[in-house]
Parts: structure tokens; C-alpha cells; sequence
């Protein structure tokens, strides 16, 4: 699996840990091993651009997700031995470490999990995921949560 990762945010980020999320998120997804995926950490003003114009946004938001090549991607580990060596290229996931702050304070836990929690809802969207619809934002969200229990047992081991 390759993950690339930048930070210009000019905030300091554990970035190793947003890494090993990324990857165990895809791991756990049945994502083929070949896959590529970019992470990028930006500022305040940069999200507000791209918020803007890829999404019609107002402001900055806490992630952005745009998939790449979703024909390659897939979604179960029943499908990853049929992948047939083809690299997926994934995407790229966009963060704001200063808007996951400012949501970790209001739901009273640490930046680095909510850069972890954006981390994974991320992946999940460059994946095929969404939660516009309520049955769409329990799968999504149920997803997600297993995801984070699972990453955090792993890593209290």
C-alpha cells in the first residue's frame, strides 16, 4: 500500500498515526495492496479555496475526499484476490488539522482523534461512501466507528 502524506498545514500533526489509520482502514476494507493514496494536511485559506471550488462551500470544512479511480477500487476482501495486480489509484484526502481542533474541542476529545476519525471518513468516501441519505449516513457512520474501535484496540496492544 502505498501512502503518501504532506503536511502544510503549519500545524504540527502526528502524521505517522494519520498514516497507520489510513492503512488500516484500507487494510480492514479488503483494499487492494497495490492501491495508491494521497494525504494532504493544508491550512485554513487553502480549505476555504477548495471547499469553495469543488464543493460550492462557504468557509473551510474538516475533510475532502476525490477519488481517483473508483473502477479500480475494491470493496471487500472478496474482491481484493480478484483485483489482478492493478494498482487502484485511490485518491486524495484533504485535511485541516485547524477545523479537526476546533471540533475535537466542541466534542471533547483530542485534535489527533479527530484527524483520525476525518482521516477514515475520508477513505470510506474515495471508497464509495456517503451519507446524503439516512440509511446511507448509518452504514457510513456505523463503518467508521468499527473502523476507529478496531484501529485504537490495535494500537493499545
Amino acid at each position: 500500500m502505498s501512502i503518501e502524506i504532506a503536511n502544510e498545514s503549519g500545524v504540527e500533526v502526528d502524521t505517522d498515526a494519520v498514516l497507520a489509520v489510513a492503512r488500516h482502514a484500507l487494510d480492514e476494507m479488503g483494499v487492494n495492496p497495490l492501491a495508491e493514496l494521497s494525504v494532504l494536511l493544508v491550512d485554513v485559506g487553502y480549505m476555504t479555496e477548495l471547499n469553495h471550488r469543488w464543493m460550492g462551500g462557504d468557509g473551510p470544512t474538516d475533510v475532502l475526499a476525490f477519488p481517483m479511480d473508483e473502477g479500480s477500487v475494491d470493496h471487500g476482501p472478496g474482491e481484493a484476490a480478484s483485483a489482478g495486480g492493478e494498482p487502484a489509484l485511490l485518491g486524495d484526502i484533504v485535511l485541516c488539522p485547524e477545523v479537526a481542533a476546533r471540533q475535537a474541542a466542541t466534542a471533547g476529545h483530542s485534535a489527533a482523534d479527530e484527524l483520525h476519525l476525518l482521516t477514515v471518513h475520508g477513505v470510506l468516501h474515495l471508497l464509495g461512501y456517503d451519507h446524503a441519505e439516512p440509511e446511507e449516513e448509518r452504514e457510513m457512520f456505523g463503518l467508521q466507528a468499527k473502523l476507529l474501535a478496531s484501529w485504537r484496540s490495535t494500537r493499545s496492544r
